[in-house]
């Protein structure tokens, strides 16, 4: 592992400790000054309850079955008793986290070749293996989709509403200055929660009797199962690695 992904000593002037004079007089100012307002958060409270009342269908809807097929198996499966747009919704919200999987493998492998790995760590085979997993699992889904008579294309709730909550993963990735280790722990936020969706998805397959789709969903889902561990052990020995090195001279404290 290069010197550049250890957590040494170095400079960091966020604390307040750093400069004792300075804070003392921020500290006497803020005790002196007025709250910009009256009361407590209650206020915004009521203006973000209002939005809501306000917001119409929320993060929208699942669009209506773009071919003839689709409207007669929604038709189908409405008589049976079921709602296939929770399902639908659900494949989406699925589909559309898929293939960000596969843009978080690609950063991953970028970090692979600036910082290079450790020991225990992630190989460019198995970091490939589970990006390529990851695009076979989209295309299932794709299939899946398609078979209900939906558009893969079509962004439903449950989509939009996964890319807000996940957003932070791929910007973590993305961003210049996480080297791999820190884009493992990227990772392993993005592998619990995709093992527990998959999961999900299982049981409402099972439940709306898509029998075919869950034995295929359990596929992925297994394979899902393997990255986290993957991922998991990669973060553990890349801490283990940083925790072990010799702290670097030039960035410990001057003796008084």
């Amino acid at each position: 592992m290069s010197k550049d992904t250890i957590a040494d000593v170095g400079m960091n002037r966020t604390g307040i400790k750093t400069s004792p004079v300075d804070s003392k007089d921020i500290i006497a100012e803020a005790e002196r000054s007025r709250p910009s307002s009256l009361g407590d958060a209650q206020a915004i409270a009521d203006v973000r309850k209002q939005y809501m009342r306000e917001a119409g269908d929320g993060l929208g809807r699942v669009p209506p079955p773009s071919s003839l097929k689709g409207m007669a198996k929604t038709a189908v499966d409405m008589m049976k008793g079921s709602k296939p747009t929770v399902f639908i919704d659900k494949l989406g919200e699925r589909l559309a986290f898929e293939r960000s999987g596969v843009r978080l493998y690609e950063g991953a492998l970028s970090k692979l070749d600036v910082f290079g790995s450790w020991e225990g760590g992630p190989s460019r085979e198995l970091l490939t293996k589970i990006m390529d997993d990851e695009l076979g699992h989209f295309a299932l889904l794709v299939e899946a989709v398609e078979k209900m008579g939906a558009d893969p294309t079509a962004m439903t709730p449950s989509a939009d509403l996964t890319s807000v909550i996940s957003m932070g993963v791929p910007a973590a990735i993305s961003d210049s200055r996480t080297n791999l280790r820190q884009a493992m722990q990227a990772l392993l936020v993005a592998e619990l929660t995709d093992n527990a969706s998959w999961e999900l998805l299982i049981d409402l397959a099972r439940g709306l009797g898509h029998d075919s789709l869950a034995d295929r969903f359990q596929l992925a889902l297994d394979a899902e199962a393997e990255h986290l561990a993957l991922v998991k052990g990669w973060l553990a020995a890349g801490l283990a690695t940083e925790a072990r090195a010799p702290m670097d001279s030039a960035t410990l404290p001057a003796q008084p």
